[in-house]
């Protein structure tokens, strides 16, 4: 059986009262809990018609709660639908025509979506999750698991959308189990062990290995913006060994420690991902968790993990090379093609294909395939823009620029579509916002081409002592212009990667200004 509610069940059983979730206000669930209440919350939705095949919208911020849903989706064959409602509108409705959904699981406050959203009025079955809730009641449950192949749909997500419509990305049991393995590799995940987590999947791989989740007790859809003296009170109780969040989670959570003159002793590995992770937040951590390793995860929606560094000690001072992510991990394949971003690719033969492959040193598309690497979006909308097949064998296209060493380590250079080229020649984003951000006064930096200009914007925490110093580091880059501005715009989820359009916007108004 692929079903991934199995091997969940085969912790609970493995490890009944181990504390599978600590969330809000210390409160702690075991494996057994945890496993039998999702055995109660599926005889319910059952009861209530939810079959295998069917979709439920979730909204419910990571809790107990959210897994117990999520598990009982599982064990019936359910597929979970996840999108971001903070998106608008439009996003939700675009989305719910994507895929139609039977049911809604949703707060309290979550249920006032309908007010404003057609698409999720006209969803059949709606349950408020509340203290008391009907899904969680006990009942006569006999806890059989759908039989689930390689191919069952289990989650489905959607991406953000920004540059267009989104895609629908449905992952399959066999696809999540897969992907559990890899992280359970790559993480390190041993029974016993107590993890900081704030990304939802992660928490999956957790409870399939025996790990203990210890979520933060704040609003994790603002990384950027977190209460770090909660989190900091948490980790001190619970000494967590390892931790995983996105850089702007950490960058909170190191000032605060920096400020009040704290360490985090419990680390051992501190993992940071979904968004650039520079040189000045690995030193940051390596001073407030002087045990831990720091360890830079490069991956995307589609490809989790992609590649990995393990940062020493001493740092290089070589950030004009671009951003170093490590090696890629040995369960993915990844090339460096010839830039076409923008352009479908087909190739006829391997032969083909290879001669559009770069050697090391030279920069162009990062193109990855491994059975972690989702093989195409829903209904193959948007899957012309970022895969293609080279004898039967599924490539995606992550739509970064980057090149590899003469030592196989991947360095990233931005966004294939944040790529400046003009008569000065090409330049790459991340070979000037890398050096950017060693200064520790540079909160967020970004390089855009605004009116035939190079601009380098700069979001600070606290005052440069000398702008002079930082323009002869990038007098290489021929940049027209450094501009302070009170805010550089971020991606909602991780509140760390640029977001050049709404840049050019707030440009584009100080200019009229």
């Amino acid at each position: 059986m692929k079903n991934i509610a199995a091997i969940l069940q085969h912790q609970a059983q493995l490890y009944p009262d181990a504390i599978a979730i600590i969330d809000r206000h210390s409160r702690q669930t075991s494996f057994s809990r945890l496993n039998q209440a999702a055995i109660h919350t599926a005889s319910n939705l059952s009861a209530a018609g939810i079959q295998a095949g069917d979709a439920v919208l979730v909204f419910q911020p990571m809790s107990a709660e959210l897994y117990i849903i999520l598990i009982a989706l599982f064990r019936l064959g359910a597929i979970a639908l996840f999108l971001d409602p903070s998106a608008g509108k439009t996003h939700i409705e675009r989305c719910c025509q994507l895929y139609r959904a039977k049911a809604l699981i949703a707060t309290p406050k979550a249920h006032f979506l309908r007010l404003i959203s057609p698409a999720i009025r006209q969803i059949p079955l709606k349950f408020c999750v509340s203290p008391f809730c009907s899904l969680f009641r006990p009942t006569p449950a006999t806890g059989d698991i759908y039989p689930a192949t390689f191919e069952t749909p289990a989650l489905l997500t959607f991406t953000s959308g920004s540059t267009g419509y989104p895609k629908a990305a449905m992952r399959t049991h066999g696809f999540l189990l897969t992907q559990h393995q890899v992280l359970e590799n790559h993480l390190q995940l041993q029974p016993g062990k107590v993890d900081l987590t704030t990304l939802p999947i992660f928490v999956l791989a957790n409870l399939a290995s025996g790990v203990t989740s210890l979520i933060p007790n704040v609003n994790l859809r603002q990384p950027g913006n977190i209460n770090a003296a909660k989190v900091i009170s948490q980790i001190q109780t619970y000494q967590p060994q390892s931790g995983v969040a996105s850089p702007a989670f950490w960058e909170r959570l190191a000032e605060a420690c920096q400020q009040d003159g704290l360490i985090l002793p419990s680390f051992r590995q501190i993992f940071s991902g979904g968004a650039p992770v520079f040189v000045s937040l690995i030193r940051r951590l390596q001073a407030i968790a002087p045990q831990a390793e720091v360890i830079a995860v490069y991956g995307s929606t589609e490809a989790e993990p992609i590649a990995e560094r393990v940062s020493p000690r001493t740092l290089p001072d070589n950030a004009s090379l671009g951003l170093c992510v490590g090696k890629p991990i040995p369960e993915i394949a990844l090339k460096i093609l010839r830039n076409q971003w923008g352009t479908p690719l087909s190739y006829s033969t391997p032969e083909a294909f290879d001669r559009d492959c770069l050697p090391s040193g030279e920069v162009g598309e990062i193109v990855v395939s491994g059975s972690h690497v989702l093989s195409g979006y829903l209904q193959g909308k948007g899957d012309s823009e970022t895969k293609f097949d080279v004898s039967k064998q599924r490539w995606h296209r992550t739509g970064d620029l980057g090149y590899l060493d003469t030592e196989g380590q991947l360095w990233l250079l931005g966004r294939c579509s944040a790529c400046i080229v003009d008569d000065e020649g090409i330049l790459y984003p991340f070979a000037v916002e890398a050096i950017a951000r060693q200064f520790s006064q540079v909160r967020h930096a970004a390089v855009i081409s605004h009116q035939g200009k190079r601009l380098l914007c700069l979001e600070l925490q606290s005052p440069l002592p000398d702008l002079a110093i930082l323009h002869r580091a990038l007098d290489w880059a021929k940049l027209s212009e450094i501009q302070i501005l009170s805010k550089i715009p971020v991606d909602k989820r991780h509140n760390a990667k640029i977001d050049y359009p709404a840049l050019q916007q707030i440009l584009a108004q100080n200019s009229k200004a």
